[in-house]
């Protein structure tokens, strides 16, 4: 990894990359942009804006290799992984990570995630469903 200098400031302290890849419908993965991700990437910067958010940057991604799981999003330099699928759940990213700075329990994605089997099964250990 290289280093950068100290006196280089980074430009956002935030950068949120949302998956806006495109597959065929019959796609046995799926795609982020057949699950809403475009409308909600539309949207979440749209929200942004009217909360005031300056230090993060919101970009379209290309494919994030979770398909199964999307639509999908990070944020960095956290490289926190983030799956959502209403403008509620957007806007509860924005005000709890982006804003407040703690993360979506039941929203993030974990390294083992692949199917979402693994994260309903996951968040029902912890006493949760996806819908909460």
């Amino acid at each position: 990894m290289s280093k950068v200098p100290s006196e280089t400031k980074m430009v956002y302290e935030q950068h949120v990359f949302v998956c806006q890849n495109v597959r065929p419908d019959d796609h046995p993965r799926g795609c982020c942009s057949g699950r809403g991700s475009v409308e909600l990437l539309s949207y979440m910067t749209r929200q942004a804006r009217k909360l005031g958010i300056k230090d993060a940057r919101i970009n379209p991604s290309g494919c994030l290799e979770r398909c199964e799981m999307g639509p999908a999003m990070v944020i960095y330099p956290e490289g926190a992984w983030y799956t959502f699928k209403t403008q509620a759940d957007i806007d509860e990213i924005l005000q709890s990570h982006l804003i407040d700075g703690k993360p979506v329990e039941r929203l993030l994605l974990k390294n083992t995630d692949k199917l979402p089997k693994d994260r309903e099964a996951r968040l029902a250990q912890a006493g949760l469903s996806a819908a909460e």
